[in-house]
């Protein structure tokens, strides 16, 4: 008699990643996107407004320059853009940057179109930030399964921690119509004092030296330790909420800074979100203390310039 055994091949290498992993993933992914597409719908609705078309843009001269320092660049690269009228259409009712202009001034709908455009700059510049810590959410999450035992949802913990940034895309809206009634802020949305512009850099620069700083970046720096700690002890939606407010007290200001540059300047957004994501993964305060002293530097020389420019010959 014969015995034939049946040896299954051995496997190496790193898994494939989960479902969860996936999922998490996906949805980072398409929530990212939307809030692109919404800034960029918005910014397209400036372009029109300007070439003669929609609620006109006083005070300013158009073009993409209009927006912030950065923008210029646009213009050569999209001259005489205009909308197709199906898609002015959807700009119109979505998402006309039409901030302080007369016949909008104090009503909700402006209001409503402020909060759409701060969710929309959350979900473009802070969700890609928190990537690594969703991510590790859902590495606990599969590890914690394999032994059977109950771990949090990575897509809880994005809703718990999206909650948080829309908590403060209320208030970073409501700032920027009292801003706007203050005449800080024009109808762009482009700061109207260079010393208020000067001002938040430099208070965004100080902030980068604190202790509170320094320690919500270290729960930002090391989600795997924290996800470990706290499994079967919260849910997914509360983990969320935590790691949101230490995520909103490590690049609050940094967000701000949006108000002295113009809070439709895709430049910037591009560019303080490439920040914050790499001071979250950097694992020291070294970078923190570099982007602050060239805020500080900023400010600095914005208000030196502004008061020259106004000193008596």
């Amino acid at each position: 008699m014969s015995i034939s055994t049946r040896i299954e091949p051995e496997t190496s290498g790193p898994a494939a990643p989960s479902r969860s992993k996936w999922v998490a993933f996906g949805a980072l992914v398409l929530l990212t996107a939307l809030g692109w597409v919404y800034l960029g719908l918005m910014i397209a609705g400036h372009m029109d407004a300007t070439a003669g078309h929609g609620i006109p843009m006083p005070g300013h001269q158009g073009g993409f320059a209009a927006l912030g320092p950065g923008m210029g660049w646009l213009d050569r690269v999209m001259p005489g853009a205009e909308l197709d009228p199906a898609v002015r259409a959807v700009v119109d009712a979505l998402c006309r940057p039409s901030f302080g202009h007369a016949s909008l001034a104090g009503t909700a709908t402006e209001a409503a179109i402020a909060v759409l455009m701060w969710v929309a700059m959350v979900l473009a510049m802070m969700l890609p930030t928190a990537a690594p810590m969703i991510m590790s959410a859902a590495s606990v999450a599969d590890a914690a399964a394999r032994r059977h035992e109950s771990a949090a949802s990575p897509l809880a913990v994005m809703a718990g921690y999206v909650a948080v940034w829309t908590a403060f895309a209320l208030v970073a809206a409501v700032a920027q119509i009292v801003l706007t009634r203050l005449a800080l802020l024009d109808a762009g949305m482009v700061t109207a004092s260079p010393l208020f512009a000067g001002a938040v850099f430099i208070a965004a620069g100080a902030y980068q030296f604190s202790p509170v700083k320094d320690r919500c970046a270290a729960n930002c720096q090391r989600p795997v330790p924290f996800f470990a700690a706290e499994r079967g002890r919260s849910g997914g939606f509360r983990l969320g909420l935590r790691q949101g407010r230490y995520c909103v007290g490590c690049c609050w200001a940094m967000m701000l800074l949006m108000f002295a540059v113009g809070t439709m300047n895709l430049i910037w957004m591009a560019g303080l979100g490439l920040v914050m994501a790499v001071e979250k993964i950097a694992g020291t305060p070294r970078l923190s203390r570099l982007s602050g002293l060239i805020m500080i530097a900023i400010g600095a020389t914005t208000i030196a310039v502004a008061v020259m420019a106004r000193w008596p010959a």
